[in-house]
């Protein structure tokens, strides 16, 4: 599993432009608005979560995000959706309950989790995600994200959750 000074060390590798400030841990989204206001970008929230049928799924989304997990399987085209165990989500992204992050599928190496993008963050110029590790935040400006998905071979399937619906966003791809 990469560690946070990997991540990093990889980021400035593939040319991601991403600055990474630390700061006191932070387990939920309400948590730390006041440090969220001083750091520019859109902030995130990221879901880890397992199908009836054993896919495993990622969803990051924009922090204030409404995600109805009971309606979000139809629009992704998964079986019914609930949290992910701590052990499997350690196992698969290499980090632990609070730290869930879209830099977590450079862990992902047997590409067993399906990435889902909130279409809020994949047009934002600028966005938030731990590297790793809930004790610093790594802002990363859209073209330096879609290099680390390129890098790690992923393709998110991008979803306007306040629609609700599966939507084509041009070069997030």
């Amino acid at each position: 599993m990469k560690t946070r000074s990997e991540l990093l060390a990889f980021l400035d590798e593939i040319g991601a432009q991403a600055v990474t400030r630390d700061h006191p841990a932070v387990f939920r989204v309400e948590e730390g608005e006041e440090l969220k206001r001083a750091i520019p970008g859109v902030h995130t929230k990221n879901l880890f979560l397992k199908d009836a049928k054993g896919q495993l799924w990622l969803i990051s989304a924009e922090g204030h995000a409404l995600i109805d997990l009971k309606r979000l399987h139809t629009v992704i085209g998964s079986a019914r959706l609930s949290f992910g165990s701590p052990e499997l989500m350690g196992e698969t992204l290499g980090v632990t309950p609070g730290s869930v992050t879209a830099f977590g599928l450079i862990n992902d190496v047997e590409k067993r989790i399906r990435f889902v993008l909130d279409r809020t963050l994949a047009e934002a110029a600028l966005v938030n995600f731990h590297p790793l590790t809930n004790t610093a935040t790594t802002t990363i400006p859209q073209a330096g994200l879609r290099r680390f998905f390129a890098a790690v071979g992923v393709e998110p399937m991008v979803v306007d959750f306040a629609a609700m619906a599966v939507v084509e966003v041009a070069g997030a791809r």
